[in-house]
């Protein structure tokens, strides 16, 4: 993959995480000052789980079989800034959900799209990938920099108003009109026969009749119910506290996502696939511990709470994915993963974001939120399903089948 190549992966990479992070981070804060109640917000973000849901059908039986995947990615990019710009205006709970579901189902089909992408142009995507990927976790700390940095000084409280909405799209709008210039990327899947199993992985089903695989399935559906709370909740949280800049100071938790990142390697020759995969768990019981007893009082606690992101998503999500390349076969590999992501980031969190929402509704107090006890239903949560994942899981092959592993 020469430069030119390179330069024009990264910054599709770029773009399609700064509008993510744009909108994503901000909503729950802007909807709250929009008078929706706590289930209201949890079903706004249920819409980008519901999304992701949609997406592998759209892609796998669409996109892979007719179109081109950078013209796809275009036209839906195209569509979702229309749409997202359009909710951007609206006012009623019903509208804006709706609004947000076909914009959602637009955007979480690209995710596909822009990897697809990147991967037909490498000749060694393991290596390769990861110096493209992190330009998205790039993209998503530019956005959060750019809410509080750029657009605050100039709108007044900002994070809870529509402008970062309308930001998004207007990235998005730049991004769809980007897409058509990369280079040509044919439906991969051109004249072939895609069943609705081959989308929903039933072929890695094989793979549950391994009782480890199984307990790890399972606790990693469990475990993105907890993840919902952070992604819905945590800016109006820090913005109740009266913290400044809450978009800005969350994107630290990006930036210990890219050290992490880079340091995996060394963690897990170390500690093997169960313990990286029990730390990340436990990073996540004193992350919902550290905001249930932080305060401005004790900012410290907020602090640690953003920076542990690192350890929470790349132990537990990155090492997921390494294990379950290890675990499938190479004619299954695929449909492993694709099953996987459909557990946690499509059925896990949209349970998570539909509980999170009923959750924070029922703590409602004078002023704002009871954010202790509503915090420590997460962590007690995630406590339980480290704990018992701890006693349940056992395999040490996948440590001693390979050695160094390429986080993707």
């Amino acid at each position: 993959m020469n430069k030119g190549i390179y330069s024009r992966l990264s910054i599709m990479m770029f773009l399609q995480f700064f509008v993510w992070g744009a909108w994503f981070v901000t909503l729950g804060t802007y909807l709250n000052a929009s008078g929706f109640a706590g289930s209201d917000i949890g079903l706004a973000y249920l819409t980008n789980n519901i999304g992701a849901i949609i997406a592998p059908f759209f892609v796998g039986m669409i996109a892979d079989r007719f179109f081109a995947s950078e013209k796809v990615a275009g036209v839906m990019h195209l569509t979702g800034a229309v749409v997202l710009y359009y909710v951007s205006g609206l006012t009623g709970v019903w509208p804006i959900l709706l609004g947000l579901l076909v914009y959602n189902a637009c955007y979480m089909s690209t995710l596909g799209l822009v990897n697809s992408i990147s991967f037909a142009q490498m000749e060694h995507p393991d290596s390769q990938f990861p110096g493209v990927r992190v330009w998205g976790t790039i993209g998503w700390i530019v956005a959060g920099l750019g809410i509080s940095l750029v657009l605050a000084p100039r709108v007044g409280n900002v994070e809870a108003s529509n402008v970062p909405m309308i930001m998004a799209a207007a990235c998005s709008a730049l991004l769809g009109f980007y897409c058509f210039s990369l280079p040509s990327t044919p439906p991969a899947g051109k004249g072939e026969k895609v069943t609705l199993g081959d989308i929903l992985g039933v072929e890695a089903l094989a793979l549950f009749k391994d009782r480890s695989f199984a307990v790890f399935a399972f606790a990693s559906l469990l475990i993105s119910i907890p993840l919902a709370f952070y992604y819905g909740f945590t800016n109006l949280f820090l913005n109740e506290l009266g913290m400044e800049g809450a978009a800005g100071k969350m994107s630290m938790g990006q930036m210990s996502e890219v050290v992490f990142m880079v340091a995996m390697p060394f963690f897990f020759k170390r500690l093997g696939v169960k313990w990286m995969l029990l730390v990340g768990m436990l990073a996540w019981v004193l992350r919902y511990g550290f905001f249930a007893y932080g305060s401005m009082d004790l900012f410290g606690l907020l602090y640690l709470g953003i920076l542990l992101h690192g350890i929470c998503y790349d132990f537990f999500f990155v090492t997921g994915q390494i294990y379950v390349d290890r675990k499938a076969g190479v004619e299954i590999r695929a449909s492993a993963q694709g099953l996987i992501a459909l557990l946690t980031y499509g059925v896990g969190m949209a349970i998570g974001s539909y509980l999170a929402g009923q959750v924070v509704e029922m703590y409602v107090i004078e002023g704002g939120h009871d954010w202790q006890t509503i915090w420590m239903i997460p962590c007690v949560f995630t406590a339980v399903v480290a704990l018992l994942f701890a006693l349940v899981f056992r395999d040490t092959s996948v440590d001693d089948s390979q050695s160094d592993p390429a986080p993707e």
